[in-house]
Formats: structure tokens, C-alpha cells, sequence
């Protein structure tokens, strides 16, 4: 197994610390809002590649945390007259049901800020004590010219570090790219007691002390989006690495593309901005997991209609595969191709592992044996498993209702029979009005050696 690590540029083999334990840690979202498509890239590459994990460890800890609380968490709560704990509550929930008609899991930690507030003001101690961070006026800021390795993630230098971290100019800084650990809080801000008064940590030393908290100093995989590379990740490091007297902090640094939208950077100002909770209205989770998966992870990704019907149309295919061979009894013991699973372990190449996918597809509907039907649906299914897709039954698949379709699965039953009937007493013509009167409604009928099937276009 082999990654593209952003800290060295390269790609390396992979070699963890404790094969018995494997971590990961993922940044996640800040709930003030609903999330959108972008926001979803990152739980989705980093499952499929927890899957992959876990198919050659004993031992996967993955972690991805929630931010709940944040300057936009306050805003909201302030804009409701409510508590920032139901903003928090609300919009975290709707993430757990949007990343579930992902077919995300469940991650095997999920830490919050607001439950790490000890351990968050612990590692600040830390590094006041080891001169690598100190207190003035209230807040306390880590101070990045006692870290020689700043700036080694992003490979920036100094000119533009302090470009890209837009610094904040304030008389109370040694130097002006000195960044925030804890900052005040006014008395109608959320806050909590510290040594250094009442306030709140800021957000970089938040994912340092979780990590810390649930995975141990040392971490084998640390994720999340292109955007965080600098200043977030950047930050983290020189946190970590000077709090745990010089051990690394993670050993590889995995980082997603943007996703873009017809072509275009997402912006409020555009209008383009496409939250899944709307996307899901309209087509199934499992569309927008494939879309999300079709591109290399590194690069970036560009949602746009047609993308989003070939992702279907691709779905249909796989899933037309599964329902040909539904009265197989898949083969035990047998696991997806090898050349499938070496795609994956191959700096988690998607591309090619639906590449491989579909010739699976394609020799399912040559195979004449059962003993090779049933040796190909299980590789079909175990594949799809670690995709995260193809896990649901291949009717039900064919029967999801779409959006604005004004015939439900059983009123389709039913003018099936009725068109069966039709055939049966040879009255053709009937039969094809109401094949063409479902097709009108976009209801495809599809006669075959086994019967006829239908699905929604």
C-alpha cells in the first residue's frame, strides 16, 4: 500500500507505526449550517480508504471530530437568541443524515471541541512551558519562530506564510505570524475559565488536543481538504510536534481536491453553492458517493448534471449486473480482484478500481457457468463493499421513485400485469400503448430471456 504524501511530495509505501493499530484522523465540519457538496469529499475518500485499510489491518482507529464552537456557531446562536448547543445539535445531525445517505460509516471516535476543553487548555500549558508559545493580553499565541520546521508542510516561506495566513496585526504578537491558542471571550460569548482568564481556544489548537486525546501523540494518517493544508495543518504540526518534545505528529498527510460546480469555484456570490441535503432530493445517495469517487481524490472534481446522470447510468449498469444474477448464491470466500484491491493501495486510485469494476460487469454477463457467476457476484458485491456502493438489493435500486415521477413501484406493478395480461390474449396494440404510456412517464420496460423488468430512466 502506498500513499502521496503532501508533507514529502512523493509517494511512499506505507508502513505504520503499530500494524496491530492503524490511526487516522480527518478533519471535520464546523455545524453552523448545512453542509455542502465539498464539505462531503473528505468523509467520503477517507471511508473508502478506512475500507481499504481494514481489509489489510486488524486495527483501524479513525477519528474525525465536529467543531462546535466557532465565531459562526456564535453568530448564528446570536442571530437566533439560542444557546450555540442547538445550532450545534441541529446542524450535526443533518451531517450524520446526509454522510448516511452517503453510505458513510460511522467513524470510531468523533470528538467535540466543547468536550476537550481540558485537554485543549493542558496542551496550551505545554507549550507555554516549553517557550514555544506564551500569554499576553488575554490570549495566548503560539509562537511559530521557535518551530525551525514552520512552513515545511506547505512548502511556503516566510513572505508568503504570512500572505496565506492573512494575519492579524496586533501590538500583543512577537511576531506577526504568531497564531491564536486562546483568545477572550466577552461576557455574551460562550467561554470557558482558563489560566489566562475566561475565554475559548482557537481553532487550530482544537484538532492538536483531540488528536492527542483519542489517538495518542503519534498518528499514522492525518486527512482532510486541499484548503487546510496552510494554515490549519501547517499549525497543527508545529502544535503537536512541540507539545510532544519533538515527536512527529503524523507520519502521512493525505489531502482531497476541491470540488468545483459547472466549472466554476463554489461561491455564495455565484449562487452555485450545492448543498447535499438539496442534492439528495433529487437523486440517491449512492449517485453522489460515485460522483465523488469517479475523479482521483488529489485532483480536483467538477459536479455538474451530466456528471451526476453518468454516475447513474454507471450505477444502473453495475446494478443491471447484480439483478441478472439474482438467483446466484454468491461464492464463499472469495474477495474482490486483485488488480481491483491494488488500485485501491495505490494511493487510493479510484479510477482505476471502477475501471476494474466494470470489466468484472462485463464478464458477468458473458459468464454461462454457475460456478462463474457465482465466483463473480461475490467479487461484484466485495468490491462494491469497499466502495461503499452496490450494497443494496438490485430491485430495490431499479425502484427508487425520482423526484417529480408521478408513478409509485406499485402503481408500475400493476400496469405491468395489466400489459402481461394484453400480451397473453395477443393484443398487441394494447400491450404497446401502455408500454409507451409508461415510457411517457419515464418508466423503461425491458422484456428479456428472464421476464419482463422495468426501471425508471
Amino acid at each position: 500500500m502506498q500513499f502521496h504524501n503532501t508533507l514529502t511530495g512523493q509517494k511512499e509505501a506505507f508502513v505504520p507505526l503499530d500494524p496491530n493499530r492503524v490511526t487516522m484522523y480527518v478533519c471535520g465540519p464546523t455545524v453552523y449550517s448545512f453542509a455542502h457538496i465539498g464539505n462531503y469529499r473528505p468523509p467520503v475518500v477517507f471511508d473508502t480508504l478506512a475500507r481499504v485499510l481494514r481489509r489489510r489491518y486488524p486495527s483501524v482507529v479513525y477519528a474525525r471530530n465536529i467543531t462546535d464552537i466557532d465565531d459562526k456557531i456564535n453568530a448564528a446562536a446570536a442571530r437566533e437568541g439560542v444557546d450555540i448547543g442547538v445550532i450545534t445539535s441541529r446542524y450535526a445531525a443533518a451531517y450524520h443524515e446526509d454522510l448516511a445517505s452517503l453510505g458513510v460509516a460511522p467513524t470510531d471516535a468523533e470528538p467535540k471541541v466543547t468536550e476537550h476543553i481540558p485537554q485543549i487548555i493542558s496542551m496550551i500549558e505545554r507549550l507555554i512551558g516549553s517557550g514555544h508559545a506564551y500569554a499576553a493580553e488575554g490570549h495566548v499565541l503560539f509562537h511559530t519562530l521557535s518551530f525551525a520546521d514552520y512552513g515545511r508542510l506547505s512548502k511556503r516561506d516566510e513572505q508568503s506564510l504570512m500572505a496565506g495566513a492573512r494575519v492579524e496585526v496586533a501590538p500583543y504578537k512577537r511576531h506577526a505570524g504568531d497564531f491564536v491558542l486562546w483568545k477572550p471571550s466577552s461576557d455574551d460569548q460562550p467561554g470557558w475559565a482558563s489560566p489566562w482568564g475566561r475565554g475559548r481556544p482557537g481553532w487550530h489548537i482544537e484538532c492538536s488536543a483531540m488528536s492527542e486525546a483519542v489517538l495518542g501523540d503519534s498518528i499514522d494518517i492525518h486527512g482532510g481538504g486541499h484548503d487546510l493544508i496552510f494554515p490549519h495543518h501547517e499549525n497543527e504540526i508545529a502544535q503537536s510536534v512541540c507539545a510532544h518534545g519533538g515527536a512527529t505528529y503524523a507520519r502521512y498527510w493525505l489531502h482531497n481536491g476541491f470540488v468545483n460546480v459547472n466549472h466554476e469555484k463554489m461561491s455564495k456570490s455565484l449562487g452555485n453553492v450545492l448543498l447535499v441535503r438539496d442534492l439528495l432530493k433529487t437523486l440517491p445517495g449512492e449517485v453522489i458517493r460515485l460522483v465523488l469517487l469517479t475523479g482521483h481524490y488529489r485532483q480536483p472534481l467538477d459536479w455538474t448534471d451530466e456528471v451526476a446522470s453518468d454516475a447513474r447510468k454507471k450505477l444502473d449498469r453495475l446494478y443491471g449486473a447484480l439483478r441478472d444474477l439474482a438467483d446466484v448464491v454468491p461464492a464463499t470466500g472469495v474477495t474482490a480482484p486483485d488488480a481491483f484491491v491494488a488500485a485501491l493501495e495505490d494511493d487510493l486510485n479510484t479510477p482505476m478500481a471502477l475501471a476494474e469494476l466494470f470489466e468484472l460487469v462485463r464478464s458477468a454477463n458473458k459468464a454461462q457457468s454457475v460456478d462463474d457467476k457465482a465466483r463473480l457476484k461475490a467479487q461484484l458485491l466485495d468490491a462494491g463493499a469497499l466502495l461503499g456502493i452496490l450494497q443494496q438489493d438490485p430491485i430495490a435500486w431499479f425502484s427508487q421513485q425520482p423526484a417529480g415521477s408521478a408513478l409509485s413501484a406499485e402503481q408500475i406493478e400493476q400496469q405491468l400485469e395489466a400489459r402481461s395480461a394484453a400480451r397473453k390474449a395477443r393484443q398487441w396494440a394494447e400491450s404497446d400503448r401502455i408500454r409507451d404510456e409508461l415510457a411517457a412517464q419515464g418508466v423503461i420496460i425491458e422484456d428479456s430471456a428472464q421476464g419482463t423488468r422495468w426501471r425508471y430512466a
